[in-house]
């Protein structure tokens, strides 16, 4: 595999973790093309641990707020 091949790859794999790739300028998109292996990785990573705690705190801010505002 080339390395466009691998550049692709990599956006399709943060496109597909549901990151915004199309509201990021070209020279975010570049950034993102150029990251290492480990940085994916730990990109994912980190998007995947924050989606997990999303709901409970979703969930919080709701009932927070309403019970202070």
């Amino acid at each position: 595999m080339n390395d466009h091949a691998h550049d692709r790859d990599r956006l399709r794999a943060l496109e597909d973790a549901g990151f915004p790739l199309d509201s990021l300028s070209a020279e975010q998109r570049e950034v993102l093309r150029d990251l290492s292996a480990e940085e994916l990785a730990l990109l994912l990573g980190l998007k995947e641990r924050l989606d997990a705690a999303e709901p409970e705190v979703q969930a919080h801010s709701e009932i927070a707020g309403g019970a202070l505002f």
